[in-house]
């Protein structure tokens, strides 16, 4: 199962998935961190890996949030 979820992952190379694990952060198994430029390409990978066979097997998803990479005065600049 988790090479289909390799296989879907790699048809979306420009996202950056990143794994670590949740020991004493509540009961789930891993986290994911997932970066990239373009969010419709993002919820395309979403997408595909929720219709997954392995994803039958997750018990508890958390909601997606989403925001774009920035520098401190850039984002500073914007709230003036």
């Amino acid at each position: 199962m988790m090479i289909e979820h390799f296989r879907i992952g790699h048809k979306y190379p420009k996202i950056r998935i990143n794994t670590g694990y949740s020991f004493g952060l509540d009961d789930q198994e891993f986290v994911l961190a997932f970066e990239g430029d373009d969010p419709y390409e993002f919820l395309c990978l979403v997408e595909e890996l929720r219709s997954s066979e392995a994803s039958a097997y997750t018990k508890l998803e958390t909601p997606i949030f989403t925001c774009r990479r920035t520098t401190l005065d850039d984002m500073l600049a914007k709230l003036v």
